[in-house]
């Protein structure tokens, strides 16, 4: 019996009237335990019987007797309480109150901490003061709690009685006189079931806010992170513009300089051309004075014979240039040539503008490159990779691959390693002395074996050098694109949030074609082709 008490606790031997340690303990019909005084006086105060715990009614008032079993097992409870309290109070050494603590009521001067609350004399004791309630039988009644301030507001106003039953009728605390008086009839529960059942409702509300507290570190990490990311792309955008304007500030200048030279050389030209003007003028001048002097002389003369002699032609005079419409200015359509100048100025500054544009573009979208390697198991029989996977040529003689479903059997194709299924991607291929190629992105899941057209519409989105050096972008109907220069290296770049697959002759730093409002719905793969080796005439390799 000793040792079965002792694995019981102290809950089970309380009487849920007077939560007191059962004194004479009887049992109900329906199996709940009760001190008989208790339950006697419950029942004397009301004219329904039923059980304070279940609430079952009984149509007779029950006959109670003492449950022996149960009143044996008090007796030990409460000698092995009695032992432990003593045990307790010799061996351990009794704490000070700090702050935060729950002070003995008992202790004069300096207040030892309390290790329970009664509510019936509503005070807390340390261990030393709580000897008498654990060894006398009249307090051994009293209910003891883990300590606690404000005993007053554990009481019933009312009755004087601790709330310990909770209505659910009118959503409060109650004391048992307040069931059977207040509260006749309304759904009570023990406070503990009450509190058991929102001390629930608190863990999953508590379990709630600590989810929605973790979502919110996790935005604000997110934020802080968007505004570093915000913060690096600012810098950069920062840095590429100021080396746009860098550039287009050198552009100016150099075309300003253009400008200014092509003035100064009209200025010299019209310079040399009025100082040949005027040596002309000036001898013309020398001959019309000295024929100027010479007339003089004859108007001079009284020698009738030396006058008619000497001036044969009276409207003879020296030789000369017709200098009407000779000018050496600017001509009546200086303003017309001025705006003429202008406009060349400003197309060569919109060109290097272009260029400047171009070259930023592609250096922002190189920030994105990735390591593409070839995939073996992917290659057409005819193909040679080289071993770091960065080159392949087409060879005369298929060698003899294991069978794999992942290769190409038709068509001179291979597939990179490396998937794009989020975010910017960006690679280089060299195409140098190749007459034939073709080069992107391809869905993984392209078929692989037999016919294959090659077409953004069945997962291609490819650019392709063909016969007699025509480039085409291989859409649903191929397009044929007009390049300037014949690129010696191209870069592919993609955006799959934004879906596009774009392509750029890198040298130039020009766009080629671009192909936009692809449906992405899977991952993508490199996707390349180095076309047949034709007697070598396009036996040079592709180069990642």
């Amino acid at each position: 019996m000793s040792a079965a008490s002792s694995l019981l606790s102290e809950d089970q031997f309380l009487c849920s009237i007077c939560r007191d340690v059962f004194t004479d303990p009887v049992s109900t019909p329906c199996g709940h335990n009760f001190c008989k005084t208790c339950m006697t006086r419950y029942w004397d105060s009301d004219v329904l019987y039923k059980c304070p715990n279940c609430n079952k009614m009984f149509y007779t008032r029950p006959e109670l007797q003492v449950n022996t079993l149960v009143s044996e097992m008090v007796a030990h409870f409460r000698q092995s309480a009695q032992q432990r309290g003593r045990s307790s109070s010799s061996s351990s050494e009794q704490q000070a109150a700090e702050p935060g603590d729950v002070p003995c009521d008992v202790c004069t001067g300096a207040k030892l901490k309390a290790l329970k609350s009664c509510l019936v004399c509503l005070e807390s004791y340390c261990e030393t003061h709580l000897e008498p309630h654990l060894t006398r039988s009249g307090l051994r009644k009293h209910q003891l709690i883990d300590p606690v301030e404000d005993l007053e507001g554990r009481m019933c106003t009312k009755h004087d009685k601790p709330l310990e039953l909770f209505c659910e009728t009118d959503q409060m605390c109650v004391c048992m006189l307040c069931t059977v008086l207040d509260h006749k009839s309304h759904d009570v529960v023990p406070l503990k079931e009450e509190y058991t059942r929102r001390k629930a409702g608190v863990e999953k509300t508590e379990a709630e806010i600590q989810q929605m507290i973790q979502e919110r570190r996790l935005k604000i990490q997110e934020f802080n992170r968007s505004v570093k990311v915000s913060r690096k792309n600012a810098n950069r955008d920062k840095e590429d513009r100021n080396s746009v304007f860098s550039k287009l500030k050198k552009a100016v200048e150099r075309n300003q300089a253009k400008v200014i030279k092509t003035i100064e050389e009209n200025h010299k030209a019209t310079e040399k051309r009025a100082e040949g003007f005027i040596k002309e003028l000036k001898q013309e001048l020398s001959e019309l004075n000295k024929r100027s002097a010479e007339l003089q002389l004859l108007s001079h003369s009284g020698d009738h014979l030396h006058l008619v002699q000497n001036f044969k032609s009276p409207g003879a005079a020296p030789p000369t240039k017709n200098w009407t419409e000779v000018r050496v200015g600017p001509p009546p359509y200086e303003g017309n040539e001025r705006r003429t100048t202008v406009a060349q100025v400003l197309e060569m500054l919109k060109n290097e503008m272009n260029t400047v544009f171009r070259e930023t573009e592609l250096k922002r979208i190189q920030q994105f490159a990735v390591d593409v390697t070839l995939d073996p198991d992917t290659a057409h029989p005819l193909l040679i990779l080289s071993e770091d996977g960065k080159q392949v040529h087409c060879g005369l003689v298929e060698n003899n691959p294991p069978d794999n479903p992942k290769r190409f059997s038709t068509f001179i194709f291979v597939l990179g390693k490396q998937s794009v299924s989020t975010g910017r991607s960006y690679f280089e291929v060299q195409v140098k002395g190749k007459t034939r190629w073709v080069l992107g992105v391809a869905r993984e899941s392209v078929n692989r074996k037999g016919i294959i057209n090659v077409s953004s519409k069945n997962g291609y989105w490819t650019l392709w050098l063909g016969s007699d050096n025509v480039y085409s972008a291989l859409t649903e109907t191929h397009v044929p694109l007009s390049v300037e220069s014949k690129p010696e290296k191209v870069g592919v770049f993609v955006d799959y949030e934004k879906s596009l697959v774009s392509f750029y002759d890198v040298d130039a730093g020009s766009l080629i074609y671009a192909f936009t409002g692809c449906s992405f719905t899977e991952k993508l793969l490199p996707f390349f082709s180095p076309c047949a080796n034709q007697g070598g005439k396009n036996s040079a390799p592709l180069i990642i």
